[in-house]
């Protein structure tokens, strides 16, 4: 391929990704006034985070002038890592420290954000614990304090906690896999490899 090839291709890559971010911005949006399937969140978040990994990746990729296959299977190994990021951060927000999180705990909560956690647990709790959880998410006291406690407690007593966990080193295994796959040096497997696990390293 030619650099003027790459250069064309890169800029097609990065049109498409502008596209997809906006309208997983939407989804975001919508999300706002609806209580969705745990489907429909995954290509929100695949939309809104992950094609940013995964279209720099591929990026990264022509510039390198690897095959069209490797360029493709490095797209999805960025987006695979994206979405576990993005799970990730969600479950954080409600169980991470503070001190290491970067960001308030519980914020998700006081903004009545519809996170994988809200959404799994609402699949997961019988009907009273459901209820509570949907009264929950629609209201603002000026005291977050215990509404954040009950949630949280929610989260962990409808298997939603331990069920976000177990998503999030889904799709960081089915990343590496992908990167297994590549046809490149296992030197460079090994640089992208420690960039995934960096990325998915923030401590609860």
């Amino acid at each position: 391929m030619s650099d003027d090839s790459a250069i064309l291709l890169a800029s097609d890559i990065g049109s498409k990704t502008a596209l997809e971010v906006c309208e997983g911005q939407q989804y975001d949006i919508d999300f706002e006034t609806r209580d969705d399937v745990i489907p429909e969140y995954l290509k929100m978040i695949g939309y809104k985070t992950a094609v940013l990994v995964a279209a720099a990746m591929k990026m990264g990729a022509i510039v390198a002038k690897a095959s069209e296959e490797d360029q493709n299977k490095i797209y999805e190994f960025g987006k695979n890592l994206g979405i576990a990021f993005q799970i990730q951060d969600d479950y954080l927000d409600a169980f991470g420290d503070p001190k290491t999180f970067g960001k308030q705990v519980g914020g998700d909560i006081i903004e009545n954000k519809k996170t994988y956690l809200y959404l799994k647990a609402l699949e997961l709790s019988k009907f009273n614990k459901c209820k509570k959880l949907s009264q929950l998410f629609n209201t603002s006291p000026e005291d977050n304090t215990e509404k954040i406690k009950t949630v949280k407690k929610i989260f962990q007593e409808s298997g939603s906690a331990k069920a976000t966990k177990q998503a999030i080193e889904y799709y960081t295994n089915l990343a590496f896999i992908v990167l297994d796959s590549l046809s490149i040096s296992e030197e460079k497997k090994s640089i992208l490899r420690t960039f995934g696990e960096k990325l998915m390293n923030r401590k609860v």
